[in-house]
C-alpha cells in the first residue's frame, strides 16, 4: 500500500473573513473548527501515515491554547507557515517522513472534501503521478481592465473569455513526494499561486479529477452557514474505511 502525507494549510491571513478576532480555519463550523473537518477526513484513511497543520507563528500559541488538547488526541503535527503560501509549504516538507510516498497538500479552509472525491484523487496520483481535484468553469468569464474614475477605482469589460477547457482548480493536490520536492527545490523564487504550476514546471503531466463545486472553500462569513449545509449532503465512499 502507497503511504501518504498530508499538509493542512491553515496559515492565511483571511483578509475577507470580516472577523478581526477570528481566521477562517479556526471559526466553528458544526460545533467544531474548520481545520478539524478538514483533518479529520484523512486522519482516518490507513494509507495516510502523517497529517501536518501549517499554522502562522503568530497564531501558534493562540491555536494551541485552544486547541492543543485537540493536537495531541489526533497526533497531528505543526509545522510554521510563512509569508507566502508556498514558503508554508516548503516548511511542510522539511516534516515529512522520509518513507513516505505521496504528499497531498489540502486548504485547512476546505472543510467540505469527501472520503469520495479523496479515494479519486488519491487513485489518480498513484497512477499517474501528480493529480488534483477540479470543477469545469460553468460562468461566463469576463477579463477586465482597472482604471481609476473620479479618484475611484473602477474596472470595466475588457472582453469575454471562452470557458471552453477552463477547470478551476481546488484540493486536496496530490503528487508523488519526490515530484513535489523537486519542484521546490527548482522554484527559484517563482511565484506560484498553487502546488500544480511548480509541479508542471519540472515537466510533470497533471490529471484533473473531476469534482463537486460542494468542495467549497470557506472565504466569508456567510461561507460557514453554506458549508453547515453542505456537509451532510456529501457523498459517501463505495466502501467505509
Amino acid at each position: 500500500m502507497k503511504t501518504f502525507a498530508v499538509l493542512i494549510m491553515a496559515a492565511g491571513e483571511s483578509r475577507r473573513f470580516s472577523d478581526p478576532f477570528t481566521k477562517k480555519p479556526f471559526a466553528l463550523l458544526d460545533n467544531r473548527p474548520v481545520w478539524m473537518h478538514s483533518a479529520e477526513r484523512f486522519l482516518k484513511r490507513p494509507e495516510v501515515k502523517q497529517v501536518i497543520l501549517v499554522v502562522s507563528p503568530d497564531d501558534r500559541e493562540t491555536f494551541l491554547r485552544k486547541f492543543g488538547a485537540n493536537i495531541a488526541f489526533l497526533e497531528l503535527e505543526l509545522a510554521d507557515g510563512g509569508k507566502e503560501r508556498f514558503h508554508s509549504v516548503e516548511n511542510g516538507l522539511k516534516k515529512i517522513q522520509k518513507e513516505i510516498d505521496f504528499v497531498a497538500v489540502h486548504d485547512a479552509a476546505r472543510p467540505c472534501i469527501s472520503e469520495l472525491w479523496i479515494d479519486n484523487v488519491f487513485e489518480a496520483a498513484i497512477q499517474h503521478g501528480a493529480a488534483i481535484l477540479a470543477t469545469p468553469i460553468t460562468g461566463t468569464i469576463k477579463r477586465a481592465k482597472k482604471a481609476g474614475k473620479n479618484g475611484k477605482e473602477t474596472y470595466w469589460v475588457e472582453e469575454t473569455v471562452s470557458r471552453e477547457h477552463l477547470w478551476e482548480a481546488q484540493t486536496p493536490q496530490v503528487f508523488r513526494k519526490a515530484l513535489l520536492e523537486k519542484a521546490y527545490a527548482e522554484r527559484a523564487g517563482f511565484p506560484a499561486t498553487d502546488d500544480a504550476q511548480l509541479v508542471q514546471r519540472i515537466g510533470q503531466e497533471i490529471q484533473i479529477v473531476p469534482c463537486d463545486r460542494m468542495n467549497i472553500k470557506i472565504t466569508t462569513k456567510a461561507d460557514i452557514k453554506l458549508a453547515e449545509r453542505i456537509l451532510p449532503a456529501l457523498p459517501k465512499p463505495a466502501i467505509g474505511f
